[in-house]
């Protein structure tokens, strides 16, 4: 099954991350890689792997950069990766015994979360599908991010992809306050009725980073990962007060105009 698939990663700015990503897929004939024009020294760590097929272009959003990737795999199968995902042993031992002749399409795979390297207990991130058969997918824009549409069966493996990020607390905020952007615009442009209870709890601003402090310490654990599992927790509450901050500032902006 290994040889029916291609890795699609996207990067920008990945130096502290991507030779991690590449050193756990030296088993892939090719991986495709859609660049924004990184700045550091992204470009010259790729250029190790020569089963790299390297492509750069200008981000505008999730969703087109991802097809865009799409557009230039000719295997059957992608596997999306974000440059900070970490593909297992026992998750690639499990993709390569995997039938060739399965009705299945795509595949969901669970997140381990990682503090400086170490894996947590729990995390907020739930399972994605990230393998599938390329003719029956396409991606579609989900607020700051990007949904995936697959059409057929699905199942879930077991495997797991570590999600560790290295890059410096400076360049997590810039993306969270760019990412917080983007919620904004959806959570007010999203009839009430049509949001999922945890947006209609965002767009409420006070409660979200209350409940997500305690559903990151007590209700998934995280308290027993000790100074990990709080710093970890504390990421997830600044980011829903980021986003608290910009609603606010959308509705001023808004009653105003």
């Amino acid at each position: 099954m290994l040889d029916k698939i291609t890795p699609l990663i996207l990067t920008y700015n990945e130096a502290p991350n991507i030779k991690r990503t590449l050193e756990k897929l030296t088993w892939a004939n090719q991986v495709v890689i859609i660049d924004s024009y990184s700045s550091d020294e992204t470009l010259e760590i790729i250029a190790f792997y020569p089963q790299v097929n390297l492509f750069q272009r200008k981000f505008d959003t999730h969703a087109t950069q991802w097809n865009y990737g799409l557009s230039q795999i000719k295997s059957e199968w992608v596997l999306s990766l974000d440059a900070d995902y970490i593909v297992s042993n026992k998750l690639t031992d499990e993709i390569k015994g995997l039938s060739e002749d399965s009705p299945i399409d795509g595949y969901f795979i669970r997140f381990k979360y990682c503090v400086f390297g170490k894996p947590l207990r729990a995390t907020i991130l739930p399972p994605r599908q990230v393998l599938f058969r390329i003719n029956k997918s396409i991606y579609i824009d989900d607020g700051h991010t990007q949904l995936l549409q697959v059409q057929g069966k699905s199942a879930m493996l077991s495997g797991y992809i570590y999600h560790d990020d290295r890059k410096p607390l400076s360049r997590w905020l810039w993306a969270q306050d760019r990412y917080m952007i983007i919620e904004v615009k959806k959570l007010l442009d999203t009839p009430m009725s049509e949001l999922s209870w945890g947006d209609r709890i965002r767009k409420q601003k006070l409660f979200a980073p209350f409940i997500i402090l305690f559903y990151c310490l007590i209700f998934k654990g995280g308290i027993l990962d000790g100074w990990r599992g709080w710093y970890y927790a504390f990421e997830r509450v600044l980011a829903e007060i980021l986003l608290a901050i910009h609603l606010i500032e959308a509705e001023q902006l808004k009653e105003k105009a």
